[in-house]
């Protein structure tokens, strides 16, 4: 790597530190990213913050990418036990079978769907639940942050 695409590539990250800085634009960001961790589409969590970044422009960008870190390893399992079950209440009806230890050592491909489809409809709701609840929290920090930073000037 040039020292020329270097320092392109650090005047890029500092054009995105810096743009979209008021404490709504980087609530929105960590919520987008909150909503998009949850989502059971594995391996494509950061193609789906690229594609949200260009079409939601007033979100702080880099907040969209640091929001998709709720869901790391030891929050996989939580995230998806709850979505299942979330799931499962919405699609009552279809009468899915309760997620246990043993579902999961008995899983084989065939049962994909029948796990899947509870799991993707609960986590458009936990997913919506964690982005308004992150949303609260960061706008709050952000606001605060904002406020001492402008006071030490």
């Amino acid at each position: 790597m040039s020292k020329r695409s270097i320092k392109d590539m650090v005047n890029a990250l500092a054009k995105v530190l810096k743009e979209h800085h008021a404490p709504h634009e980087v609530a929105l960001g960590v919520a987008i990213g909150a909503f998009i961790a949850v989502l059971p589409l594995y391996g494509f969590h950061t193609l789906l913050c690229v594609i949200a970044a260009v079409l939601i422009p007033r979100a702080n960008k880099l907040a969209i990418l640091l929001g998709t870190n709720i869901s790391l390893p030891p929050t996989i399992a939580t995230i998806t036990w709850t979505s299942y079950d979330i799931g499962r209440l919405i699609l009552a009806h279809k009468r899915y079978p309760p997620l246990s230890w043993e579902y999961v050592r008995n899983f084989n491909i065939s049962r994909f769907s029948e796990f899947y489809y509870p799991l993707f409809t609960g986590s458009l709701v936990l997913g919506l639940m964690c982005a308004a609840v992150f949303y609260v929290i960061t706008w709050i920090i952000a606001s605060r942050m904002g406020r001492k930073h402008s006071l030490g000037k």
